[in-house]
């Protein structure tokens, strides 16, 4: 930046011998005729666009036929058994399955009565049978005989 002191002419500006200024102002008739050509292109791009598709979407519609269907579906086919619960064509609730499950293992675990009266075989409730082997404790076992070779 220069620190010398620069005139000023008689409408206020300065005058430097390597400054200068424009004597006009831009002109804007090329640019308008540019912004009107260029809408006029986007126009006819459009157009012309639309015309294509709408022949090509003709041209599809009358050559295309559908293809026959592979085999005839009475409805959605599921896959074999066992589904996963939940799944989209098991008919049970798996919660509630799961609770019926708990509740017919409480009452076998719990259940009391005879399966072989003649060899003597009972069943009685596993807590009962827990505490009898805490008291009596396990019978012994046997080791199996070694087979000979």
């Amino acid at each position: 930046m220069s620190t010398e002191h620069l005139s000023h002419a008689g409408n206020g500006r300065p005058v430097h011998k390597d400054v200068q200024f424009e004597k006009t102002d831009v002109r804007t008739s090329p640019i308008l005729k540019f912004l009107v050509y260029l809408g006029i292109l986007v126009i006819f791009s459009y157009v012309l666009t639309l015309g294509i598709y709408r022949g090509l979407k003709s041209y599809w519609s009358s050559t295309y036929t559908p293809p026959l269907p592979s085999r005839i579906e009475a409805g959605p086919t599921m896959p074999p058994e066992p589904r996963l619960q939940g799944m989209p064509g098991h008919l049970t609730d798996p919660q509630k399955d799961l609770r019926d499950k708990i509740k017919a293992d409480t009452e076998e675990n719990q259940k009391l009565g005879w399966i072989d009266q003649k060899a003597g075989i009972a069943q009685i409730p596993v807590s009962d049978a827990m505490q009898l082997i805490v008291e009596k404790g396990l019978p012994a076992v046997t080791p199996p005989l070694a087979e000979k070779k």
